[in-house]
């Protein structure tokens, strides 16, 4: 693989990514007081981040000639000279989200307000090393070119996928199974970085999709939530105090793995996975011999589909209701939050059932968490991927100063 293609970044375009200690500090928090606020002026902007109107003045220069910010029309009306709001440049930076899922490869760009710009998708039956690969080459290729000049204000990749493409390969079978079990011998992370000079950061997809709920979803007002994300595999993601919580291997909130049941004796009680992802679904409907990326549209939902996707709906929302009684005993939770890549009304219904079989557990010592519909929707994994660099770069740094919080 050529190490050096046509896309690689020209360092010199690099933009708010050279500062260092206080004043990187600094001029983040001045950034996320505008992201969270909206347009304001500098005064307001001291009084906001308690710094002196003097380092912010000095901050904001910074960020108007690094051309992150811009000047709105003054305000006139008040007492005292009029003021000029302040407001981020949706231009002043943007990041790719690569993600790398069982079913499909999405690129997606956000600008600097964490808005999708550009977006791409190749869909494969099965994530085949030789067909996967060179197709990540080809979709930055056509990034780059349909992103033109703004390719140059690119701060990052933020690549996303399970952490372990190769495991369950018995689950999808034959010529899929081959493929994925040669995952197990490529480094995904370092085969994109040799593709382009851009930093490349990876997450889980599910961690991914977690953040891209967390600061455009329903974590903007829930601060302790278990994130459940329904693709072809279930997974999920963790937030507590408004914290996404990794884990020391970047494996918090792998709920896909967690046991249904106890089992007969002797043998192993089936993986939520097992029971409430999509491929269970997709195989039903494969059999009856309807198309299988029916689990994709709302159509899905039509009473013809009933005798299929009911038995589904039941078996799926009873496993995550033991799921979600289980997380909330061991983490105090909050909510639940349920989304995912299958069709709207499809996530829409296994929530609805959900909630029905939560009733069947006894509440007694748990304050029952309530379950909450996902805000992003089914690119939340690859816009949770190009929010990554976005974050690192510009985003204060999480527990280190008092004066962060400013929601």
């Amino acid at each position: 693989m050529n190490a050096t293609p046509d896309f690689v970044r020209d360092p010199r375009l690099m933009r708010g990514s050279n500062h260092n200690g206080m004043r990187q500090f600094n001029e983040r928090i001045v950034l996320q007081a505008i992201r969270h606020h909206g347009a304001m002026a500098k005064a307001d902007l001291a009084r906001l981040t308690q710094l002196s109107t003097q380092t912010v003045s000095i901050i904001v220069d910074r960020l108007l000639g690094d051309e992150l910010l811009l000047k709105q029309d003054r305000v006139r009306g008040k007492i005292g000279q009029p003021s000029v709001p302040l407001s981020l440049n949706p231009d002043g930076a943007f990041s790719l989200g690569l993600q790398v899922g069982r079913r499909s490869l999405e690129v997606l760009v956000s600008d600097f307000l964490g808005q999708p710009r550009h977006q791409l998708q190749f869909s494969y039956p099965y994530p085949d090393p030789d067909v996967v690969l060179p197709n990540i080459r080809q979709s930055l290729a056509q990034m780059q070119a349909a992103m033109g000049p703004h390719w140059g204000r690119l701060v990052g990749i933020g690549l996303t996928a399970p952490l372990s493409l190769h495991q369950w390969s018995d689950l999808l079978g034959g010529a899929a199974a081959a493929a994925l079990q040669r995952w197990e011998h490529i480094d995904l992370l370092a085969e994109v970085k040799a593709l382009t000079g851009l930093p490349v950061e990876f997450a889980k997809d599910t961690t991914a999709a977690c953040m891209a709920e967390m600061l455009q979803g329903q974590g903007r007002q829930v601060e302790n939530y278990l994130y459940v994300f329904v693709g072809t595999f279930i997974g999920g993601g963790l937030v507590l105090a408004g914290h996404i919580m990794a884990g020391s291997r970047g494996n918090a909130g792998a709920i896909g793995s967690m046991p249904i049941g106890l089992g007969e004796p002797g043998t192993r009680p089936p993986q939520l996975l097992q029971l409430a992802s999509g491929w269970q679904l997709e195989q039903a409907l494969e059999a009856a011999g309807c198309d299988p990326q029916l689990v994709h549209q709302d159509q899905i939902m039509d009473p013809a589909y009933a005798a299929i996707t009911g038995p589904w709906l039941s078996q799926a929302s009873r496993a995550l209701a033991m799921t979600v009684t289980s997380a909330a005993a061991l983490l105090d939770l909050d909510a639940v939050v349920i989304d995912g890549s299958l069709g709207r009304s499809l996530i829409d219904a296994l929530l609805v059932a959900t909630r029905e079989q939560l009733q069947y557990y006894k509440p007694e010592g748990l304050k029952a968490p309530a379950v909450l519909p996902g805000q992003v929707g089914a690119h939340a994994r690859a816009l949770g991927g190009s929010l990554l660099p976005l974050h690192t770069q510009f985003f204060p740094v999480k527990d280190i100063f008092l004066k962060q919080d400013l929601a």
